[in-house]
């Protein structure tokens, strides 16, 4: 299982990276999509909200589960990952990559430094 190092992630199994500036990319990680199984739907409508670090910003829903996903960091989001629509596969297939699920404008990005770093993470998750 991998955790790239240049990501930083959160105990319920979120990732995020700053993409330029205060603009960040999350999504979850791979043990948390291993956990969840096939995924078949994402659904996340707070597209232009505000949201504080540990507030739920949609779900994911696998063959026999639906899972909360956790904002890491206060911000507001800007952007969905439109692949997602007719593509939710790709969280399990490409979970760091085309498996992003939403951008957003981070309202502190020093914020970003108190989540876990991949060693600490992987530590975690055992």
């Amino acid at each position: 299982m991998s955790f790239p190092e240049n990501l930083h992630y959160t105990k319920d199994h979120e990732w995020i990276k700053i993409e330029s500036d205060d603009i960040a990319v999350v999504g979850i990680t791979e043990f948390a999509q291993q956990e969840l199984g096939d995924i078949v739907y994402v659904e996340i409508e707070t597209v232009g909200k505000t949201l504080e670090a540990d507030t739920v910003f949609g779900t994911v829903e696998a063959v026999k589960t639906v899972s909360d996903l956790y904002l890491p960091v206060a911000g507001t989001i800007t952007e969905i990952n439109p692949a997602l629509a007719n593509s939710p596969e790709l969280v399990n297939s490409d979970p760091y990559g085309a498996g992003w699920m939403v951008k957003l404008k981070v309202k502190n990005p020093a914020d970003i430094d108190a989540l876990l770093n991949a060693t600490a993470y992987g530590s975690l998750v055992g």
